[in-house]
């Protein structure tokens, strides 16, 4: 939905979350696990893929190996989501899963 004439997008709110330590930590072990996966050659730049935890890592996933996969940007995209944007309950996409099936 397009913003209204008048509105003025303000960077500096939006870049808050982006610059805590803790969202600064958790960015780096995404991009360390993409950048092992590359070099595995497992992804490429601007091949739509993504590397996906299979635990998160906001639930206590960690970036072995053995915890990530490779998946297409829109199945990573479509996980369930709360309104704050974590991964919602994995019984819920489990379940979701099941009926589309």
């Amino acid at each position: 939905m397009p913003s209204g004439k008048n509105y003025v997008r303000n960077y500096q709110q939006e870049n808050k979350y982006k610059k805590r330590p803790d969202q600064v930590k958790k960015r780096e072990e995404r991009n360390l696990a993409r950048a092992q996966a590359q070099r595995a050659g497992l992804v490429h730049k601007g091949d739509g893929k993504d590397v996906d935890h299979i635990r998160p890592l906001s639930k206590g996933g960690s970036n072995a190996r053995s915890n990530t996969r490779v998946i297409s940007r829109h199945s990573n995209d479509s996980y369930p989501r709360t309104a704050s944007g974590a991964i919602a309950q994995m019984g819920a996409f489990k379940k979701r899963k099941k009926r589309n099936a």
